[in-house]
């Protein structure tokens, strides 16, 4: 009884933590596909990749993603035949090849999201839609293990995507990026080993005529750690 009319007499201290939280954890599945020396159409090759995904809300608008994820990612150079060696001198280049490969690539990076619209569901989120498209930009580390040639490099991820609240801890999204990254030598042929890196001699640096891949991909995540919003604007009703 007591505890009854205390809670009538101060009937917003009971909401001092609304549907405001501060990080989300989940995973995400969906397709990968290599752009390069060994394929240049968007989606073609497509392979499968995984993600585990962790986010730290600053606020509806403003999120930092942390992911770990892994593609499959494959190219065929078809009927397209590069010189085995584009620096020998020869006119010719040499004797003319062409490349398939097939291989994993672990992408483990950071990008910074901006909603559209105010993201939310809850008393907290009150003005704000359950619904909203993003866009994202970030940095990361492309790592190719064997058995092909091992290979590493920074990448760069610009992507878009939108999210949607089903509950109000529950989140689903679609999300499309391309990876740009500083190497040249993910295409390695599984057949002789040729390595399409600047294939007719033609320097390149940083991000320019580097190899790239993209993940489209459906995640789920779930929201952790409640903020308290109203502790510090309570109001008291006697």
């Amino acid at each position: 009884m007591i505890w009854s009319l205390l809670l009538l007499c101060f009937p917003y201290g009971g909401r001092a933590q609304d549907d405001i939280y501060r990080m989300e954890l989940g995973v995400g599945l969906g397709g990968c596909f290599y752009v390069g020396d060994a394929n240049s159409k968007p989606f073609a090759h497509l392979g499968g990749m995984g993600s585990i995904i962790a986010r730290y809300v600053f606020n509806p608008r403003m999120v930092v993603k942390g992911n770990l994820a892994l593609g499959h990612i494959s190219g065929n150079t078809g009927k397209t035949f590069f010189p085995q060696d584009a620096v020998s001198g020869d006119a010719a280049g040499g004797v003319p090849s062409a490349a398939h490969f097939e291989r994993n690539v672990i992408d483990i990076g950071a990008q910074f999201e901006f909603n559209f619209w105010g993201y939310g569901i809850g008393q907290g989120y009150e003005g704000y839609s359950r619904i909203t498209p993003y866009m994202l930009v970030g940095a990361g580390v492309t790592i190719a293990p064997k058995p092909l040639q091992a290979d590493a490099g920074f990448n760069m991820p610009v992507g878009v995507g939108v999210k949607f609240k089903v509950k109000p801890r529950w989140n689903i999204g679609f999300e499309w990026s391309m990876r740009f990254t500083t190497t040249d030598r993910l295409d390695v042929s599984n057949a002789d080993g040729v390595i399409l890196a600047d294939p007719y001699g033609v320097k390149s640096g940083s991000f320019k005529n580097k190899d790239c891949y993209s993940f489209t991909m459906l995640s789920v995540t779930y929201d952790l750690f409640p903020k308290c919003v109203n502790c510090n604007n309570i109001k008291y009703v006697f």
